[in-house]
């Protein structure tokens, strides 16, 4: 399973990658209008933390399928060939996403709440598709089931598809999704950290430190040890 980063805070993600193995970043145009600056400033910003490898996913912001295939060239031109364009999962989503699929540029189906919005773009050709997980729960729905739905609708049709479910509350629904096998998951970097965020886990380490400081010596390693 890849994992994202579900932000557009430099420092954040420089932070989020240089810890952990993060596979890429998804941003859409509210997180980046929360940076408050150019927008391809941005995103280049990302680009060079990520590399050439990384995936990167940006939305096209356009009402008409004419206008988001005009925007995927340009976040394409800009941003590399590793870049996904995100395309909402509307009518004019679905047509740009078949004129897309046959131009031979990658997208993602996004702002999807029901299972088949998401299994529609995989038709089209949707290299991924986001149910926002709690989103779909806010709204009085089970988001996991909902993206658990797609998951094995694209798997039981053989569509080269996989999900990239988003917009998660806490680390139980991301565990949920990866043990169901999703492609991918993006989160954002609160909830990454609360992945490994524990008062156990915290106690055990100091636990473990004081231990050994008491048989070697305070502030000495296994390194610091002379034979």
């Amino acid at each position: 399973m890849k994992f994202c980063i579900d932000d557009a805070n430099v420092e954040k993600i420089r932070r989020i990658y240089e810890y952990y193995p993060i596979d890429g970043v998804s941003t859409n145009p509210s997180i980046l209008a929360k940076t408050g600056r150019d927008p391809y400033e941005v995103l280049k910003e990302i680009r060079s933390i990520i590399g050439e490898d990384g995936e990167l996913f940006v939305q096209a912001t356009a009402s008409t399928a004419e206008g988001m295939v005009e925007e995927a060239h340009r976040i394409v031109e800009e941003l590399g060939k590793t870049t996904l364009v995100k395309i909402p999962c509307i009518p004019e989503g679905f047509k740009a996403m078949k004129q897309l699929k046959k131009e031979g540029i990658r997208f993602i189906g996004t702002a999807i709440y029901t299972a088949m919005q998401g299994f529609l773009a995989a038709k089209c050709g949707a290299e991924y598709v986001a149910p926002y997980v709690n989103r779909i729960d806010n709204m009085g729905f089970d988001g996991v089931q909902v993206a658990k739905d797609i998951h094995d609708a694209i798997n039981a049709n053989g569509l080269d598809s996989g999900l990239l479910a988003a917009s998660f509350k806490n680390s139980q629904q991301v565990l949920e999704l990866t043990k169901y096998g999703v492609k991918a998951v993006t989160v954002a970097p609160d909830v990454i950290d609360a992945l490994v965020k524990n008062a156990a886990i915290d106690a055990a380490i100091v636990q473990f430190t004081n231990d050994f400081s008491g048989l070697v010596g305070e502030g000495k390693t296994m390194a610091d040890i002379i034979h």
